[in-house]
């Protein structure tokens, strides 16, 4: 039986594609291996929002290039973002590459397979799918469902903000069924999911292609001072009720996530969903990119930061305990010292649990190119470290705030030490002990202690685990893959 290994660099829908990827790959008779040398077949599935991602692309093919002379019948394939944007450059540039496969275009995967089996130049496809958009539902296979899942809801990006290429490499917005997302997440359910992360490039535009959603309480409303009412409704959509229909027909579903939104879609009806939804977990990613409205601008956010704390602190007031965590990008063309400092009072103020920091890096084909880059990379760097030593002492604070309180923790994982690990509603790691199998259990886990960057907790006595357990606690047999990271959002 042939073997393949995949190796994921980037954000959630980077790790869905590769979920789907191994999917498609086992569907054809390929087993899954954790280590390259033991691969037939090795794709790399890339990111390419930041600089980094392509320089450990480049590294990756180089090493595993050294693999392939002693092993000459391996073959290489790149797929995901970097791919779509860059395939005919990267194939001349790489030799060691095979083939080339776009995010649209992983159903494609077997064909391309045999061109290469038969000899054929290196093929690249990276056609994305406009008139009749594709979305890929997770198999639900028997032993291989974990605890959590990812279901994509949209695709593409329509902002246009100056810094970014998803929009080349992802495409315009295109939306997926109501109908369809449902069913995947019913699927999931009943194969033992407990937790669901809805996923998209702005995944809070969501609107039913199929306008099957009814109007979700609050939609059109606007009570905000700092948004003006025409910006209001045309920041509207039919994501709200999207999560309504989700909890209202999938009542077994314990938790809901989604990643990543945009600011100016937190509208009031969104704010209502996370109020009345038990449902949603109480954490929002929500990217803010800069402090300073002149910097917003620059990027073509579409809002100010009047706007975005007004959004916030009103989502945090119908949610009591509700985190909220942020991007951030510093050293952007034009950023002065008075705009940075914009950006420190921002977190200062908001005190975000969880922080993802990027300096600024050109990026092909984007408008920000016609801007100078005039930041030094020492000030950026410098910036960046001032950032982080702020936000992280928010974060140590926040975890020390938890201590000897009562969190509802989905348990993910089995660690090394034999202890578990999974995630509180407020998107906290907690590391605890527990005697029977708690992988997809929700258990009452008192905190304990605090760490730089997750916390220990002791299940409350008396919890034995539900009965459900022997079906849907079960670590699944998924092979260990190699992921690069590469934060991203919108």
């Amino acid at each position: 039986m042939p073997a393949f290994t995949l190796v994921t660099f980037g954000c959630q829908m980077n790790q869905h594609d590769s979920d789907r990827i191994g999917e498609v790959l086992r569907g054809i008779g390929y087993e899954e291996v954790a280590e390259p040398v033991h691969a037939d077949l090795i794709v790399l599935n890339t990111c390419s929002i930041r600089e980094k991602a392509e320089q450990k692309l480049r590294s990756e093919v180089g090493r595993l290039g050294l693999l392939k002379q002693r092993k000459p019948g391996l073959v290489i394939g790149v797929a995901g973002c970097m791919a779509q944007q860059e395939g005919e450059r990267l194939a001349r540039r790489m030799p060691q590459i095979d083939f080339m496969l776009g995010p649209d275009n992983i159903l494609e995967l077997p064909r391309i397979l045999a061109e290469v089996e038969l000899g054929a130049p290196p093929p690249i496809r990276t056609v994305f799918d406009l008139n009749a958009p594709t979305f890929l539902s997770a198999l639900a296979e028997p032993g291989r469902t974990g605890a959590t899942a990812f279901v994509t809801v949209m695709k593409g990006c329509d902002e246009r903000c100056t810094y970014c290429v998803v929009p080349n490499t992802r495409g315009p917005e295109r939306y997926r069924a109501a109908s369809d997302i449902i069913d995947e997440i019913r699927r999931l359910v009943v194969a033992g999911v407990r937790e669901v992360t809805l996923l998209g490039q702005t995944v809070n535009s969501y609107r039913d292609p199929a306008g099957s959603l009814a109007l979700a309480p609050g939609a059109g409303e606007t009570h905000f001072e700092h948004t003006r009412r025409a910006a209001a409704l045309q920041d509207e959509s039919e994501f709200p009720a999207l999560l309504r229909d989700i909890c209202e027909r999938v009542p077994d579903l314990a938790r809901l996530r989604y990643t990543s939104p945009h600011p100016r879609h937190l509208t009031w009806s969104l704010i209502l969903a996370h109020r009345d939804l038990s449902a949603l977990a109480r954490h929002v990613h929500m990217p803010v990119q800069s402090g300073s409205d002149r910097v917003l601008k620059r990027m073509l956010r579409r809002y100010s930061i009047a706007e975005y704390e007004e959004r916030a602190t009103a989502l945090r007031s119908a949610v009591p305990g509700l985190t909220l965590s942020t991007d951030v990008i510093v050293g952007f063309p034009g950023e002065t010292r008075a705009d940075f400092e914009a950006t420190l009072g921002l977190a200062e103020r908001v005190r975000f649990s969880g922080f993802f920091g990027f300096t600024y890096s050109e990026r092909p084909n984007t408008p920000a190119l016609k801007l100078p880059d005039d930041v030094p990379e020492l000030e950026k760097r410098a910036r960046l470290e001032e950032i982080f030593a702020l936000t992280d002492r928010h974060r140590r604070e926040h975890l020390q705030s938890l201590v000897g309180q009562n969190e509802r923790v989905l348990g993910e994982r089995r660690g090394k030490n034999g202890d578990f690990m999974g995630r509180s509603e407020q998107n906290e790691i907690v590391h605890f002990a527990f005697e029977g199998d708690a992988i997809a259990q929700m258990l009452p886990v008192t905190i304990t202690e605090a760490y730089d960057n997750s916390l220990r907790g002791v299940v409350q006595a008396g919890f034995t685990g539900l009965p459900r357990a022997s079906m849907i606690g079960k670590a699944p047999s998924r092979t260990v893959r190699r992921a690069l990271p590469v934060v991203s959002g919108a």
